[in-house]
């Protein structure tokens, strides 16, 4: 009798073995789960040995339980105890790097048999046998002196092996999962104390929108958040122009550490119900099914980043139902069966519900005549268009609906200073320095205030009255300013006004 046992995914049993029932008959299916966390450690104990001396490193157990925690965290796609077995692979093949350099006499000792093999073959091609004969002799004293070298320098690894350290497995992890070494690294605790200050300096004059974005990410990440749910999901509301996206865009710069960490989905693109499917994917059967879905294999490559959902008010009710599969479970499953874990994600979702109200307020019955609502007449108005709009499974899987606010004067005052800091730096690698007047801050300022589209008009009126004249100016000089000029970095360009424009007067510094 012949004994057969075999291995083989789910998948491929399904395609391969299960529609041949002659063949399915004669095996008895044994399902073999993924290991627990606890077992999975075991196993990394057991296996530590044969690691450690192919490595030539030495695991501590901390470092081991790091490594089973951390897969677990960061690595979705694979299972126990497969990743963590891999991670700790990878984290002796680093530590590898650190053992010790081969001695100076070993290499002077490969050099010289080298010089002699040379030196014996070249007396053989001449016929000097009596020389060729004496190389040899020489040649097997080395060959003997390098072999003790090398057991000398073997037995210092044994003895003295790199001790794998806690940072050798988040720096492993972070090539492998494509995580920022520092979100993993205990370091992270300090950038989260300072991040609303830091957004807060970016973006101007939603001071409370951004606490309350930070708390719901500090509180995740503390560990009170349930695991299973992405890091934060947020509906921003509020006019055109405050920020909504701008937040999104520094969230990915400062919590992730790169700005290309934002996935952004516009959802006037999915408005007809045949548009849902290119989120995950297209069914079996169905044109385009061999393509991956646009978010979930966005999120399968970038598994640490923002997801946001612009405008979300303008989506299809198909695409509401895929959201909260994705907001309750925190992944979500494309056309060709594969999970993606959202868990690592932050969900924003910006929207425009409630502005129109909000800009016709006072106009109807039951509200003060000023013009301006107070607070609660703000979140009144809000809430009675979010209940209209959206319905309330989805809006009970929310974390937090933020408000963003209205800019002030003031507000776009500092988000002129702001840009005006970004167009210096430009001019600045060109070899010029840029001054302007208040009185041209001032105008600035009354020019691009405008309550219903925020901080757009601003930037339109930076373009058409300070980009363009000095554009004008600079291609007026003999030679197009360059990056790296240093001809002119004793040159300070000053705007003023004159009979209401911007004139610009060059000026050269004092030493």
């Amino acid at each position: 009798e012949v004994q057969c046992i075999g291995a083989t995914t789910l998948n491929e049993y399904r395609t391969s073995i299960e529609k041949d029932g002659a063949l399915e008959r004669r095996f008895q299916k044994i399902l073999v789960e993924p290991t627990s966390p606890d077992d999975t450690f075991l196993i990394l104990q057991q296996l530590a040995p044969s690691y450690e001396k192919h490595h030539h490193v030495s695991y501590s157990d901390e470092v081991l339980r790091m490594c089973v925690n951390l897969s677990q965290r960061y690595i979705s796609d694979r299972v126990f105890p497969d990743k963590a077995i891999d991670v700790m692979d990878e984290v002796g093949a680093k530590g590898q790097i650190h053992a010790p350099e081969q001695p100076q006499s070993l290499k002077q000792l490969e050099r010289q048999l080298s010089e002699i093999s040379e030196q014996k073959d070249k007396v053989l091609s001449e016929q000097n046998y009596e020389m060729a004969v004496a190389l040899r002799d020489q040649e097997k004293q080395l060959s003997a002196q390098r072999d003790e070298e090398i057991r000398r320098w073997k037995s210092l690894q044994q003895d003295s092996p790199y001790q794998v350290q806690p940072d050798d497995v988040a720096a492993v992890m972070s090539l492998m999962s494509g995580v920022p070494l520092q979100r993993i690294a205990k370091a992270e605790n300090i950038r989260l104390r300072s991040l609303a200050d830091v957004l807060m300096a970016k973006v101007i004059g939603q001071d409370e929108a951004v606490r309350t974005v930070v708390r719901s990410i500090q509180r995740s990440r503390v560990g009170l958040k349930d695991p299973n749910h992405p890091i934060g999901t947020f509906l921003f509301l509020g006019p055109t122009g405050v920020g909504k996206t701008y937040l999104a865009q520094c969230l990915a710069e400062e919590v992730f550490g790169q700005k290309d960490a934002l996935i952004r989905i516009d959802m006037s693109e999915y408005m007809e119900k045949h548009t849902v499917s290119l989120l995950v994917g297209a069914p079996p059967g169905y044109v385009g099914h061999e393509d991956a879905g646009k978010l979930t294999e966005a999120v399968r490559r970038k598994p640490y980043s923002i997801v946001l959902f612009d405008e979300i008010e303008k989506a299809h009710p198909d695409v509401f139902n895929l959201l909260l599969q994705l907001l309750d479970e925190g992944r979500l499953t494309d056309r060709q069966g594969r999970v993606v874990d959202f868990k690592n994600t932050i969900i924003i979702m910006t929207s425009n519900v409630g502005s129109r109200q909000l800009k016709d307020f006072g106009r109807g019955i039951g509200f003060s005549m000023s013009g301006t609502p107070s607070a609660e007449e703000t979140k009144s108005v809000l809430q009675k268009a979010l209940n209209k709009t959206f319905s309330p499974e989805f809006l009970n899987r929310i974390d937090s609906v933020v408000s963003f606010e209205g800019l002030s004067s003031d507000s776009l005052r500092n988000i002129l200073k702001l840009e005006l800091q970004h167009l210096s730096l430009r001019l600045q690698r060109m070899g010029y320095r840029l001054q302007l007047a208040q009185e041209v801050e001032d105008m600035l300022v009354t020019k691009g205030y405008d309550p219903l589209f925020g901080a757009r008009p601003l930037k339109r009126v930076i373009m058409q009255e300070i980009e363009e004249p000095l554009t004008d100016y600079l291609l007026a000089q003999d030679g197009l300013a360059l990056e790296g000029d240093a001809r002119r970095m004793d040159k300070t360009l000053f705007l003023s006004l004159e009979n209401g424009k911007v004139a610009i007067r060059e000026e050269k510094d004092s030493e």
